[in-house]
């Protein structure tokens, strides 16, 4: 099956793969203001968006998601851009068909597996808590995002994150509502989620046939200290630039910013 896209502008092509509860829309205004120097294409990976659903969600089938599509879309290489989950799918593609990237942009995750019951105990909760209070939210009756948000705020107290989540609910002809998100896989997976791309590593090889550049937000903990030398170890050639002013979702806290950087990386290699 092939991977719901949309594409901007004209030139050798870039690939954004979002992050968890992400979809392609959420990057239009990156992909607007990148649309001038090269084709952007943006993707709903699967169990997100207008894409398929499947039980089966992890690195090594999302990375063969996307050499699908470009096979489809007749794309012999390209740059990948990945945020968050959608920046573990780019660096498993980059391990697994090397040939077809000609740069990565990995922006605020590492390689490395994120299950730490210490170091990574925040963001499993949080995410936890995101996902079984979508999983028991009852549509029946909702009959606008108003309600829906106000349902949604009994477990989810931050309102950016509401509005975020609330792009995901869509409104049937009947006028009832649904989610994109495919949530009882989500729930299911989100140990692979969370895994990232550590048994890929373990036999991989360094990337050095291409640019790559990690980018971090100065107030995210995603990147941390000690994730440098896997970073290192398995992209030793890559730049790390860090965007002041922003947390994970760096892209729509500081998007002139993030699209100035990414603009310089495929502009000036």
């Amino acid at each position: 099956m092939i991977l719901n896209f949309k594409k901007l502008g004209q030139g050798h092509p870039l690939i954004i793969l979002h992050g968890l509860y992400g979809s392609g829309e959420n990057w239009l205004t990156i992909a607007k203001g990148l649309s001038s120097v090269c084709e952007v294409i943006l993707v709903d990976q699967r169990n997100h968006g207008h894409s398929f659903h499947s039980d089966i969600h992890d690195y090594d089938v999302m990375s063969e998601d996307l050499l699908t599509l470009m096979d489809h879309l007749q794309i012999p290489s390209a740059n990948i851009l990945g945020h968050s989950m959608g920046g573990r799918t780019a660096m498993q593609f980059a391990f697994d068909h090397p040939g077809r990237v000609t740069g990565l942009i990995v922006a605020d995750i590492s390689p490395r597996s994120y299950n730490d019951p210490i170091l990574d105990a925040g963001h499993q909760e949080f995410h936890q808590n995101i996902l079984q209070t979508l999983a028991q939210m009852n549509l029946a009756g909702i009959t606008s995002y108003g309600q829906a948000e106000a349902l949604m705020a009994n477990g989810i107290k931050d309102k950016r994150i509401r509005q975020f989540l609330l792009k995901n609910l869509e409104r049937t002809p009947d006028g009832s509502f649904r989610w994109l998100l495919n949530i009882p896989a989500l729930i299911s997976n989100l140990g692979c989620i969370n895994l990232g791309i550590g048994s890929t590593l373990e036999k991989a090889v360094a990337v050095t046939r291409f640019p790559v550049l990690f980018i971090k937000g100065d107030h995210s903990d995603y990147i941390q200290a000690e994730d440098i030398l896997a970073i290192r170890q398995f992209f030793p050639l890559s730049q790390m630039v860090t965007i002041k002013n922003a947390g994970h979702w760096l892209h729509a806290e500081q998007p002139a910013h993030f699209i100035s950087v990414v603009r310089s990386f495929l502009l000036n290699r």
